[in-house]
């Protein structure tokens, strides 16, 4: 007999392998043969149909696909997935957003998948054409609040996560409140003296919060050149530094896509309490 972790639960059980523990599975649950086929199986963090043997402290997940679990289950899928120590440092974490647009969006779609479990989100701004070549919103959602889209697709994603919003400028007089709960801040503005003002005003007043900004990411020049650069143990600077929006060279969604992915990424490497010098 083995003792498993099955969707996030203790239990003892009898079955020798896999199959063995699928087969008992389906058949308490009452689940039939067409259900079966669209049920996923992870072990250990990896989906995978391989008949393995059952063995004390294994951890397994398994889930219906288009059914949607309860919080508990999510729960236990995402740690699954993430692994242990990951997720349970994501669902702390409080990470806020200023600017929803191509950087700002993605960010928080990426940030939400991870696991980050409570998410603050910053903007004024509504949802447009122009907007749907890089920015995680859909036709739907025109003339919509950017705060307000953004955080029905995320809670779309994952509706156990918190968001908070706020539909307002970000200035020199509300900035020190509107940040003051939050642990890591993510600039995602397009204007460079807004990005200048709202970095000056964080690192004055939280100099002990993360700030990650975004510069430089328009254009289609090389992925390469975007880079995350550290320029002290709480502020990281994520892009090729040079490569702003002018005429003749736009936003367009890989580039700026992937300067997001460093943010997002800077975020993750932050909550797990990496060496910051080994970005």
């Amino acid at each position: 007999m083995a003792e498993i972790i099955l969707n996030g639960q203790s239990v003892k059980t009898e079955a020798a392998d896999m199959e063995d523990l699928k087969r008992q599975t389906y058949a308490s649950e009452g689940l039939s043969e067409d259900i079966q086929r669209h049920c996923v199986w992870i072990v250990e963090g990896f989906q995978t149909d391989e008949n393995l043997s059952l063995k004390d402290g294994m951890t397994i997940n398994w889930i219906q696909k288009g059914k949607m679990p309860d919080r508990e289950e999510m729960e236990s899928m995402l740690c699954a997935r993430h692994t242990p120590h990951v997720y349970e440092k994501a669902k702390k974490a409080r990470v806020a957003i200023a600017g929803l647009g191509g950087l700002g969006s993605n960010i928080a779609i990426m940030l939400a998948r991870t696991g980050i479990g409570h998410l603050h989100l910053i903007d004024f701004d509504i949802v447009e054409p122009s907007n749907l070549n890089r920015q995680q919103y859909m036709v739907e959602h025109l003339g919509m609040y950017k705060t307000e889209a953004l955080k029905d697709e995320l809670q779309r994603m994952n509706p156990y996560i918190e968001v908070k919003i706020d539909t307002v400028h970000i200035t020199e007089e509300n900035c020190r409140d509107l940040f003051k709960d939050d642990d890591i801040i993510c600039e995602a503005f397009d204007k460079p003296d807004v990005k200048a003002m709202l970095t000056e005003q964080l690192l004055c007043y939280y100099p002990e919060k993360t700030l990650i900004c975004g510069s430089g990411m328009a254009g289609y020049g090389s992925s390469n050149t975007i880079k995350t650069r550290k320029i002290n143990d709480h502020f990281y600077i994520c892009g090729d530094g040079v490569s702003g929006a002018m005429p003749g060279r736009g936003l367009m969604a890989p580039r700026v896509t992937i300067c997001a992915a460093h943010e997002a990424n800077m975020v993750l490497r932050c909550v797990l309490g990496l060496d910051a010098d080994e970005i």
